[in-house]
Parts: structure tokens; sequence; C-alpha cells
């Protein structure tokens, strides 16, 4: 078994036009994680590498059920709202803590649940290169639902009626797997594809503005950007909505300690921005929901979801358009 597996990312992407050669799944709003499941003990490992395993400790249980099964496991933990949705932001004061003991405190009250949705190693065996249906359907064999761990529903075909489904539940979308694809650590693969009814992605913060009105003495709007094909930084718009007052707080600490003089986008943003903005090391990254990219490359409507301890800003560059 590895000590370590980069995740299979997906595209952003349209209906495929050969429904019957795809599977659906839900798309999770939630945290990328790695399950290594050996010797009834289980590890959480993240989508940058790290390990999570203290985060969540409702999970250790998943690893006792699996009857002795040495394995690795791909899902995603997510936090439900009140009419059973996936909430991103109900999740943020469970993935940002190092203290097994804070982690029990929150566990009892905003309980998480990892939804599987992959197979990578059983029993000493690479099942990587296994066909997608196959390890779909062996990973349902294996794992039985717990109370805080259940293995992913997958369609075959009728994905056109499963986003419009989707649509009027409110939730994000839907991800596109082909039957017979298999899993590619590391890469982003078409053989993935993400149908999104509402559009957002990770964005890099670069700089702040400072607010006005009731929030003069705070964080106004955060500066966002991506990473080109050259590892520069682009400017793609302010974040000025979606922010609670606690998040405010811990974002301007973060913000603070991470200050720097200069500009890290490339080329810089417009000079009505650039004449207040003060700079930080991009290494923030925040998920951002917005209506689309204007002409000139910046967010139309952007809103913050949340924080992305979980992801590496190197990593983050805009995705294709569906």
């Amino acid at each position: 078994m590895p000590a370590a597996i980069e995740p299979m990312r997906a595209v952003t992407g349209e209906l495929p036009t050969d429904d019957e050669n795809w599977a659906y799944e839900i798309k999770w709003d939630g945290m990328r994680a790695i399950a290594f499941c050996t010797e009834g003990q289980l590890r959480l490992q993240s989508a940058n590498g790290l390990d999570a395993t203290v985060r969540f400790p409702e999970l250790a249980g998943l690893a006792q059920s699996l009857s002795g099964h040495r394995v690795v496991l791909d899902g995603e933990v997510v936090t439900l709202d009140a009419d059973g949705r996936p909430d991103f932001g109900l999740l943020q004061p469970r993935i940002h803590v190092a203290s097994a003991a804070v982690a029990a405190e929150r566990a009892a009250t905003q309980p998480v649940a990892y939804v599987l949705f992959d197979l990578l190693w059983l029993d000493g065996l690479d099942v990587t290169s296994v066909p997608y249906e196959d390890r779909i359907r062996l990973l349902g064999e294996l794992v039985e639902p717990g109370p805080a761990w259940r293995v992913t529903e997958s369609h075959l075909g009728g994905g056109a009626d499963l986003l419009a489904a989707m649509e009027a539940q409110g939730m994000e979308g839907l991800i596109a797997k082909g039957r017979t694809s298999r899993y590619e650590p590391g890469r982003r693969s078409r053989a993935w594809r993400k149908l999104k009814v509402r559009r957002r992605q990770e964005f890099v913060v670069g700089g702040w503005l400072a607010g006005e009105g009731s929030r003069a003495a705070t964080l106004g709007a955060l500066l966002v950007g991506y990473h080109d094909a050259t590892g520069a930084l682009r400017y793609a718009g302010r974040v000025g909505t979606g922010f609670s007052e606690p998040e405010l707080r811990v974002l301007a600490e973060l913000l603070a300690s991470v200050a720097r003089e200069t500009d890290p986008f490339d080329p810089p943003p417009p000079r009505r921005v650039e004449l207040h903005a003060r700079w930080v090391e991009p290494q923030i990254v925040v998920e951002v929901a917005f209506a689309e990219w204007t002409a000139d490359g910046v967010l139309r409507h952007p809103s913050y979801r949340g924080r992305r301890g979980d992801k590496d800003p190197a990593r983050v560059v805009r995705e294709p358009s569906p």
C-alpha cells in the first residue's frame, strides 16, 4: 500500500453525447479525502497531501468495519444542512482543526459524513487500472453504510434528467465518469467531467481591500486570481460578499500574517483597484461561486464560500468553461 496518493481530478465539461457510456454521481460540496485503512486503523489524507485524520474522529470506525481488508478509498467529507444538502459553509469549522480535543467537541455538534466514490487499492493490489464500473461495484460490496460513511450512488446513463433533478434540488451538479475509465492519480482527466448547475472554483488570494460603511474597520473584498500556464498569478476580480462576521475576523488575522509590500499579480489589477489594495503572499486558497466570466476575464457576481486549506495554491488554475 502506498504512503500517499494524489487524487484524480475532473475537468469542467458538458453532458456527454454518448450518454450510455457514462455513469453519473452527485457532485458533493465538501473536502476531498483519501482513506488508508489497514489493521482496523484509519488514516485520512487531504487533496494537498496533508494528514487530516485528527479532524474527523467520527470516521475512525470505517477501517474497523472492513472485516480486516486493507484498502485505499477516495471520497468527499461533507456536512449536510437541515434539508439534507451538502453545505461547504457548515464544513468550515471542521476542516481547520489541529487539536483532537477540539475535533471531538465539534464532531458532537456538527458531524460530518464521508461519501465514498472510488476504490484504489484492495488487499495489496493496485486496482486503479480496473474499469470504473467494476471499481464502483467492488466498493459497494466492500463498504457497508455506517453511522458516518456511505458509498455514493452511481447511475448509468440518464445524465440530462439527473442534472435537471440536481438543479431542482439546489445541488451543485454531477460528476460524469466514463464507465470503462481507469483511475489516474494526480491527473485532471476528461474521463471525469464536472457538470455544474452553479459555477464555482478555487482561487488564490493575492490581496484585499478595506471595507466601507459597517465594514470600514475590517475586510471589504478579497482580490483573487489563478495561475496561468507560465505560473503567473492572473487577476480574476474582487470578492466582497458571502462572509460571516466570524469568518471576517479569521480572514483578517490570516491576511495580516502573510502581508507583503508588492503586488503578486501579473499583470497587475486595474489601476482603480491597485491604488487601494493591500497585498499578501499568494498562499491562501478560497472557494468562490460566481455567475460567469466576463469578456475581459473577471468574475461576474462572485460570492465567497470558504477557505480551502486542503488545496495547493500553486495548482489553482482557471477551470475551462463548460
